[in-house]
């Protein structure tokens, strides 16, 4: 089971506990305002969504970790890789996510999960590229965007959701932990 210990945090595989504290976050529509159609999401939705994680991990060799806190072994969020699958720009291209509770925000957590991910690309997985893909306006992403030293590549509309998001890059041979 592929696990990455953070100063503060675990990043971890799936479990069936999880669920709930996950659908807990996705069901806050300030968390999701930035993701997918901008809505929140059902339990039923977000069962789906790990599942389609836990998937990934299979066939790629990465995705979505579980992110909980060290100490207590609180649910945060996920964060990790996945392919993109739009804009065109992206697709193909193995992206950085995250989504954090609303309780966790700024703590730095979403920084210092992002950075193992990150680590995890380049040390374990052998990527020497990813991208993140962020809603125009979503500042607090763009900060920890900035934070992983990742530069703006390209702008364009999301092609199901209609609102505009930005192709950022980082080439991992430069990537400094």
């Amino acid at each position: 089971m592929t696990e990455i210990r953070t100063p503060r945090l675990v990043l971890r595989r799936w479990l069936d506990d999880d669920l709930v504290p996950l659908s807990e976050i996705h069901a806050d529509p300030v968390v999701m305002r930035n993701i997918g159609d901008g809505g929140p999401r059902s339990a039923e939705q977000t069962a789906e969504d790990i599942e389609a994680w836990e998937e990934e991990w299979d066939e790629e060799g990465f995705g979505l970790f579980a992110v909980e806190l060290l100490g207590s072994g609180e649910l945060v969020g996920a964060v990790g890789l996945s392919v993109a699958d739009a804009p065109a720009e992206a697709v193909g291209q193995v992206a950085i996510g995250w989504r954090l509770g609303r309780v966790f925000w700024g703590q730095g957590y979403a920084s210092e999960a992002a950075h193992a991910a990150l680590e995890f690309a380049v040390q374990d997985r052998g990527l020497d590229r990813v991208i993140a893909v962020l809603r125009r306006g979503d500042s607090a992403s763009a900060g920890v965007v900035d934070k992983l030293g990742m530069e703006a590549e390209d702008t364009a509309p999301h092609p199901v959701h209609g609102y505009d998001v930005s192709v950022f890059g980082i080439d991992l041979t430069q990537y400094r932990e």
